[in-house]
Parts: C-alpha cells; sequence; structure tokens
C-alpha cells in the first residue's frame, strides 16, 4: 500500500462481519471500495497538478474538516429550526441536548440570525418572534447602540 491507499483506508472503513446485516454486507463493502477507488484517484490527481500545494494527507484533513463544519453548521440549523419554527411550542431544549451531543445552554447559544434565516430560506416558513435583537441590525431610532 501507499499513501494514498492508506487514507482511503482510514477515509472509508471496511465494515466488520456482523456490524452490518449479512444480506447487504457484501453491497457494501463494494460501496466502500468505490469510495476508496474514487478517493485515491482523486487524491493522486490533485497531489500530481499540484504537489506542493495538494499533499494528500494535508488534503484529507481539510477534507474532513470541512465535512466536519458542514455538518455543525446543519447542526445549527436543525437545531434552529427546532426551536424557532416548530408549533405550537419549540422543541424541548434537554432533548435537542441530547440529540445533538450538546449541553443545554450549547443548544440555546448554538445557532444565531443567519441560521434562523437559512432556515427561513430553505423552508419558505416564518419563525416564531424572534426575542434577542441581531448585533449587525443599526439601532432602532431613540435606542442607545
Amino acid at each position: 500500500m501507499n499513501i494514498y491507499d492508506d487514507i482511503a483506508a482510514i477515509v472509508y472503513a471496511m465494515p466488520e462481519p456482523g456490524d452490518i446485516p449479512e444480506d447487504v454486507y457484501s453491497d457494501v463493502r463494494h460501496d466502500v471500495e468505490s469510495a476508496r477507488e474514487e478517493l485515491v484517484l482523486n487524491l493522486e490527481g490533485a497531489s500530481d497538478s499540484d504537489p506542493e500545494g495538494n499533499e494528500p494527507l494535508m488534503s484529507a484533513i481539510g477534507a474532513a474538516r470541512s465535512r466536519k463544519e458542514q455538518a455543525e453548521a446543519e447542526i445549527r440549523r436543525l437545531v434552529a429550526y427546532g426551536r424557532e419554527f416548530t408549533r405550537p411550542r419549540p422543541y424541548r431544549l434537554a432533548d435537542l441536548a441530547a440529540a445533538s451531543g450538546m449541553s443545554v445552554s450549547g443548544v440555546r447559544t448554538c445557532y444565531g440570525h443567519g441560521d434562523v434565516a437559512a432556515v427561513e430560506r430553505a423552508t419558505a416558513r416564518k419563525p416564531r418572534e424572534w426575542r434577542a435583537a441581531d448585533p449587525a441590525d443599526p439601532p432602532e431610532a431613540g435606542t442607545q447602540a
């Protein structure tokens, strides 16, 4: 094996027998092998085009970080949906905390106006009355900044 194969094996771990139902095991193995092959081709291609800018391990770590940031943004939007868009009342903070792996206070503060706006655009639904002022909004006439 080489670094490309090693990285692909780490990123796409092969399931062990018993981890998944026996009737789909060979299909899952095939999917993992295909994903590994595609990753190896992408890493090799990127490295060949710019060896200094696309070192395979650093590229794989950067891609994993990007996926992590996307997942965190998705969680923030889902929590915002659960708190600001559901009727007749929002999901409980404790339930959202358990589902997201956050503390109750973490759930309370994990999303902001931008996340609520993103959910509003995605769902074409209006949020419940938003309580906190957006720091990006200009102060209203007659109020202190």
